[in-house]
């Protein structure tokens, strides 16, 4: 069984800042699920014999080498997505993640071709599907 297209999946979804207004996202490479050369703020899957803040915490450690300064709970939504004619189904529990900007590295350089710090009005292109909603659902806890 594949999740997101035999079931529902659950994705603990995070967008890291520096405090300052910066915002840090990976540039997905060919070794990552979809949307290779998009640009997007992290996640992972949740997995059966964790809860969602050892999650959060373990891949933020993994993608991005720091641990959480402080984190918050921004909401959720749902990812819906047609890739090669599949329909997949994602739940995204997003939270808003503070980090030490002179700590952090790319803990995944076999899945990021690259990282990097952007501001919310120049960010790079292109983005990743889900950037857009989770730019407009929380554009008021994102300032």
């Amino acid at each position: 069984m594949q999740k997101g297209v035999d079931f529902v999946a659950v994705t603990v979804s995070y967008v890291c800042h520096d405090g300052k207004g910066n915002y840090l996202m990976n540039k997905r490479g060919k070794n990552c699920r979809d949307e290779h050369g998009n640009w997007d703020f992290g996640g992972g899957g949740l997995e059966l014999d964790e809860s969602v803040e050892e999650c959060l915490q373990k891949e933020i450690k993994e993608e991005f080498g720091v641990a959480p300064i402080q984190y918050s709970f921004l909401g959720y939504h749902d990812v819906f997505r047609n890739f090669n004619g599949v329909d997949t189904h994602w739940l995204a529990l997003e939270f808003l993640v503070l980090v030490d900007r002179n700590k952090v590295v790319n803990g995944e350089p076999h899945k990021f071709d690259e990282i990097g710090w952007f501001r919310l009005d120049n960010l790079p292109s292109p983005l990743h599907s889900a950037v857009p909603t989770i730019l407009e659902k929380f554009k008021d806890k994102l300032k």
